[in-house]
């Protein structure tokens, strides 16, 4: 009997493992089924593709929101550090020169901005909370410096392909996430780079006793992670075909809201990179759902704020479960 209870425990354990790891699929393929009972449009061809193209944004700006969770840190500058290089990529486009340049100019910004972010994280041991929200604010004054306020039009014809040409039959932005998506599926599962950052999440002062380089890693993964955000406000920019000032309002909550349901532990070192597509793809069904069915906007803020608990609630449940 005693094998029989403690096979079934077992058999538990790695059922709940399981939802943890891939549970979010599911609830995913259910909810886009159910949706479409109720609104006929879900599953038509030009929603699904409307809807992956949307993905693919809020992922492309989770990206690097989902390397600094994993170190156990947050970022909350990622709104206004897009805004910011995505009205440099406009302003150098509108400047006269050519698009890798402009790319490379936002890249730089992005790059720089996360590089500060990480030195004052890793180096001066400071609240990341308090040094994104610092670089939020900086960011934010230096974006409306820049423009004045006004948005910066994109007219270079090369520079609107990522964001809005068609690969494949497939809006461009849907292959630059898949892009980035693998490349750092590789890091982290392949380079010592990626163990670092999960050692460092799960247990920094182990990682320290461990020789972990964990200051030098840290930097990396914020500049890194302003790299990613510049990028995605240049794709965005191109998507819109102009650089908006006030574009990125708001994106450091969206986020981090799709790396939760992607079911990345907040208190870092747990959780897949991939996964963060998919808690992309959840908020965007979600919002998508409640357009199509005319729910207040208002109404729409609550739901998600109360799905976005819900996630959190069943990770925390999930993960005690298996620690048992």
């Amino acid at each position: 009997m005693n094998d029989v209870a403690g096979a079934q425990r077992i058999n538990g354990e790695q059922m709940l493992k399981f939802l943890r790891s891939y549970g979010q699929i599911g609830v995913f393929v259910i909810l886009l089924l159910v949706l479409s009972f109720f609104t006929p449009r879900m599953l038509t061809e030009v929603n699904l593709v409307n809807l992956a193209r949307q993905t693919s944004i809020i992922a492309l700006v989770a990206a690097g929101q989902t390397l600094v969770i994993l170190i156990g840190s947050i970022d909350l500058s990622v709104g206004a550090v897009l805004a910011l290089a995505a009205v440099v990529f406009a302003g150098v486009l509108q400047d006269g020169f050519s698009f890798p340049v402009a790319l490379l100019a936002a890249i730089a910004v992005g790059g720089a901005a996360g590089l500060m972010n990480g030195i004052l994280v890793a180096r001066f041991r400071l609240a990341s909370f308090v040094v994104t929200l610092a670089m939020l604010s900086v960011a934010k004054g230096l974006t409306l410096i820049y423009t004045g306020a006004s948005p910066i039009a994109i007219t270079n014809p090369t520079a609107l392909i990522m964001g809005q040409d068609r690969w494949f039959g497939l809006p461009a932005p849907i292959w630059l996430a898949i892009a980035v998506y693998l490349v750092l599926w590789v890091v982290m599962r392949a380079t010592i780079f990626g163990r670092y950052v999960y050692a460092i999440g799960g247990n920094e002062e182990a990682a320290v006793l461990a020789a972990v380089p964990v200051v030098r890693n840290k930097i990396y993964v914020f500049t890194i992670a302003g790299v990613l955000t510049a990028f995605a406000g240049a794709v965005l920019a191109s998507r819109l075909g102009s650089a908006v000032p006030t574009a990125g309002d708001g994106m450091e909550l969206i986020a981090i809201t799709a790396v939760v349901l992607g079911g990345i532990s907040l208190l870092g070192g747990e959780g897949r990179v991939w996964a963060t597509i998919v808690g992309a793809a959840l908020l965007n069904l979600i919002s998508n759902a409640l357009n199509l069915l005319n729910v207040n906007s208002y109404y729409q803020a609550v739901a998600t704020g109360c799905i976005v608990a819900a996630a959190v609630l069943a990770d925390r449940y999930l993960r005690a479960s298996t620690r048992r």
